[in-house]
C-alpha cells in the first residue's frame, strides 16, 4: 500500500476520526470524478465532431 492511501494524522499527532477520514476521502473522490468527467466530455466532444465531419462528407 502506498503511502498515498493512507491517511495522514493531523499536526497535533493525535489520530484523525472516523468521519473526518471519510470527509477527506469522499473530498478526494468526488474531486478525482469531476476530473474524470470533464476528460470524459471532452474526448465526446471531439468524437461527436469528427463523426459529424464524416457524415457530412
Amino acid at each position: 500500500m502506498s503511502e498515498e492511501s493512507v491517511p495522514q494524522q493531523g499536526g497535533t499527532g493525535q489520530p484523525k476520526g472516523l468521519l473526518q477520514q471519510m470527509e477527506e476521502l469522499m473530498a478526494a473522490l468526488n474531486a478525482d470524478l469531476s476530473a474524470l468527467d470533464a476528460d470524459l466530455q471532452a474526448s465526446g466532444d471531439t468524437d461527436r465532431r469528427s463523426g459529424e465531419e464524416e457524415q457530412v462528407g
